[in-house]
């Protein structure tokens, strides 16, 4: 006797549950049932799964299901379960075992694919995330390059300034992220958690080291080592304060995550885009500090990842899911609509460059076409909205959740 367990979106998940169903593959077509229990076939390492009967349903680490004899399916969900993500590829197991013998009737590995403090991955992460991102980049020629002219000066108006300043960059960090997922699916786009020393990144081994002109220098062997943008190589970053010691000149999370005010609105917790954002960027000279060049340099989507980490967890704190909540964004209709703001900025506008347009005001070019797609999740589509942003684990509507999660940020109904 044998089990089959289909999961939606893959082998590889986050903290969002996601349906998955289990039948009896050698049915025998009679009346009887078997009942299997569902669990983590190493519970003391890897990335852990924890399952729910329907949603939205209590979160176990163990579930028993009752299977009908003629492979009638019979669904259930699950998730990674909170800080319990995987390091490695696959190293989640699902085990399905008869429930009254013990016997084994399948396993099915998984990865509890999760974005993480940079400073914390192990050599592995790190070295994934590396190469992958050198391939993406390939010595200038590769695909990279429609990232790099995504976010210049001409485009500003449509990522920056404004309501959809957060929003937009949510896209643009998971357009690159599912593009090096493309490359290894085991990737995740790690975070640097600015307000905080950060040694294990800035080395010669991860995001390199500048020398007294800036030149980043990297070990022999870093994939990082032959990075070119705008036909020339090479990355110029000078820190303004110590890297091995010292966070960026930026407020501390803790007074981040206040910035919506009393009332907790997002229009307030906007002045994030000046600190810690734009002081992160300025914490550095040359190309990262500069709204025209900062994509050029690779820490910057390590840069970005953790401003939308503040904003992910900031959602969390204060149930900001809902996007018919003036609270969570404050243009809920078009720009064509009364009291609207900028086109690309009211949350029923799609968005610059993934919406391909190029008519006045938009910029006269849209590199990259539309976002990138994914085995595992359906969200937020090809043109996403600015307000196909907002619920992006799935909370309020599960088909929302886009396959990411942050290893400080949990999932909860």
């Amino acid at each position: 006797m044998r089990t089959g367990i289909t999961i939606d979106g893959a082998n590889y998940i986050a903290w969002a549950p996601v349906r998955s169903s289990i039948r009896l593959v050698e049915a025998d077509g009679g009346a009887n049932f078997v009942d299997v229990l569902l669990r983590n076939q190493s519970p003391g390492e890897g990335g852990q799964i924890v399952f729910r009967d329907a949603i939205p349903g209590t979160e176990q680490d163990s579930l028993r299901l009752r299977l009908p004899g003629d492979g009638t399916p019979v669904d259930f969900f699950i998730a990674g379960k909170f800080s319990r993500p995987s390091e490695a590829d696959k190293d989640a197991v699902i085990e399905a075992v008869e429930a009254n013998t013990g016997a084994v009737l399948s396993t099915t590995p998984l990865m509890v694919r999760i974005r993480k403090d940079a400073n914390d991955l192990t050599a592995e992460e790190r070295n994934r995330f590396l190469s992958a991102l050198a391939i993406l980049n390939d010595s200038g020629m590769g695909r990279f390059s429609d990232f790099r002219n995504m976010h210049t000066q001409a485009a500003s108006p449509e990522a920056h300034g404004n309501a959809g300043f957060l929003p937009w960059h949510r896209v643009y960090i998971l357009d690159l992220e599912r593009e090096l997922q493309r490359i290894d699916p085991s990737v995740a786009l790690p975070y640097w958690r600015f307000d905080e020393p950060a040694p294990n990144l800035f080395t010669s081994a991860f995001i390199g080291v500048p020398n007294e002109a800036g030149r980043v220098q990297f070990d022999p062997g870093n994939p990082l080592e032959y990075w070119w943008t705008d036909l020339a190589p090479g990355i110029n970053r000078r820190p303004r304060f110590d890297t091995n010691t010292s966070p960026a000149s930026v407020i501390s999370e803790a007074i981040t995550l206040l910035l919506g005010g009393a009332g907790h609105l997002y229009a307030n917790f906007l002045d994030m885009e000046i600190d810690p954002h734009g002081s992160a960027h300025t914490s550095f000279r040359l190309s990262i500090s500069s709204i025209s060049t900062a994509a050029k340099d690779p820490l910057f989507f390590l840069l970005h990842a953790n401003v939308d980490r503040l904003w992910a967890k900031w959602q969390w704190l204060r149930r900001r899911f809902d996007a018919a909540d003036p609270a969570t964004y404050p243009f809920l209709g078009s720009a064509s609509d009364p009291g609207a703001t900028r086109v690309g900025h009211n949350l029923k506008d799609t968005m610059w460059p993934w919406n391909q347009a190029t008519n006045p005001p938009r910029p006269v070019t849209a590199p990259g076409g539309t976002l990138a797609n994914s085995p595992t999740a359906t969200a937020p589509g090809p043109t996403p909205t600015v307000g196909d942003t907002i619920d992006y684990q799935g909370v309020i509507s599960p088909g929302s959740h886009q396959g990411f999660g942050y290893d400080d940020v949990p999932f909860e109904f």
